[in-house]
């Protein structure tokens, strides 16, 4: 099994554009998005058990996932919530070992990057090599929040209170990027830690 780094941050500190980076420079990038998506797909076990927990009023006209009418139901009821969560995060976790340990056998990756959002959030974190966190301040946030989405101050204030801080996540973090600087100087961190990763993870 490689070693598996968790790669995480908060909403718009730019997360995203790391794994990019970390694409760039060769390293092998599992995005739980996608595997969520997968475990879900229309025929799946998993869009099955979601159908058996909440009723065929999830799906769309294509027996497909209806996420915003499934959205709407979890986030009025915690219950719900953690009935989805059951369903989906074990499907997801199992998945991403299987993407693991292919990079490994197939690819010849000694180490992989794990890029989710809800790594601390889920306490996902003590199961893994390492974690990176990519932080910046809130100001900036707010910035590119309103700029990218359009939100009002106070629609950015509101998502970002309503996640997890990112001074807790820094907290747990074994490597920090901060993102709060130039495209360039985020791109130089990362990098940076893909040669430290590499040359440490790599026999």
């Amino acid at each position: 099994m490689p070693a598996i780094i968790g790669l995480t941050g908060g909403i718009a500190s730019g997360k995203s554009t790391v794994s990019r980076y970390f694409t760039e420079l060769g390293a092998y990038v599992i995005d739980a998005d996608i595997i969520a998506r997968e475990v879900v797909a229309k025929g799946s076990e998993g869009l099955q058990a979601i159908v058996d927990a909440f009723g065929p009023d999830v799906l769309d006209q294509h027996k497909e996932l209806d996420r915003a009418r499934l959205g709407d139901i979890i986030f009025k009821d915690p219950e719900a919530r953690k009935t989805l969560n059951h369903i989906t995060h074990p499907r997801i976790a199992m998945r991403m070992m299987e993407l693991a340990m292919e990079a490994e056998e197939k690819h010849g990756h000694h180490w992989v990057i794990y890029d989710a959002a809800l790594i601390v959030e889920n306490n996902i974190h003590p199961m893994l090599h390492s974690l990176i966190v990519v932080s910046c301040t809130q100001e900036i946030q707010l910035q590119r929040l309103m700029q990218r989405d359009g939100f009002t101050l106070e629609d950015a204030q509101a998502r970002i209170q309503s996640q997890l801080p990112l001074e807790e996540k820094v907290k747990v973090a074994d490597h920090v990027i901060d993102n709060s600087g130039t495209l360039d100087n985020t791109k130089l961190q990362t990098s940076e830690l893909f040669n430290i990763l590499n040359n440490t993870l790599t026999p």
